[in-house]
């Protein structure tokens, strides 16, 4: 079993964005340059030209796309946040709305999720708070979404009966902070596949909403 060295905030080695239609040449190139240095260091300790000899391009270049070393992140923590929310939707979308079934599936949504992408993951949580607040608000606002959809199942989990908890709010804030860690740690090396760690997660998460034995 691999670990990751102390000295890393991300286990992963590689970064890894996804598809998107309009990530093409130079603007591809230096995001994922970016992705790379922000993860690793820290926004506050990358500089442009570190990510622009990273990309193997000029700094001109950099700027031909962004107007500032803020807009390189602001753009992936978007794309974090996009990702993630598409996630959680894709997932109600698959499950029936029983509230124990959609936690589950949001759980294993949010888990793999922060698998998959885990440098994104960690650039687009942890480096958020370096952004000035109207390059911040898009995600910010993508986050309060995925919050309440959160919130309103274990909600109406206590409702129903299915779950016993004082401060559902408390119990999402928890469910999602466990989630988090998982891309500071994860890699396939570690011989459990994603799909494992997530049904872990659910009976984690089942256990902190006080979730009702079938």
């Amino acid at each position: 079993m691999s670990k990751a060295s102390p000295h890393r905030r991300v286990a992963a080695e590689r970064p890894r964005l996804p598809e998107l239609p309009a990530r093409r040449g130079a603007y591809a190139v230096v995001l994922d340059a970016a992705l790379r240095l922000f993860a690793e260091r820290g926004y506050g300790g990358t500089s442009v030209r570190d990510i622009a000899t990273v990309a193997e391009v000029q700094p001109a270049t950099l700027y031909a796309h962004f107007p500032s070393k803020a807009h390189v992140l602001a753009e992936l923590v978007r794309i974090g946040h996009e990702v993630h929310q598409q996630r959680f939707r894709e997932a109600l979308l698959e499950v029936q709305p029983a509230p124990r079934l959609q936690l589950a599936a949001m759980v294993r949504a949010h888990v793999s999720m922060h698998a998959d992408y885990p440098m994104l993951a960690v650039v687009a949580n942890a480096e958020l708070h370096a952004l000035p607040a109207e390059l911040a608000a898009p995600a910010l606002q993508l986050r309060r979404e995925s919050e309440q959809l959160l919130l309103e199942i274990v909600e109406r989990g206590v409702r129903l009966g299915e779950f016993s908890v004082a401060q559902p709010w408390l119990a999402v804030a928890a469910i999602g902070s466990m989630g988090l860690r998982v891309a500071n740690w994860y890699t396939p090396d570690l011989g459990m596949g994603v799909d494992a760690v997530a049904d872990a997660y659910v009976e984690f998460a089942w256990r902190i909403v006080g979730a009702k034995p079938q």
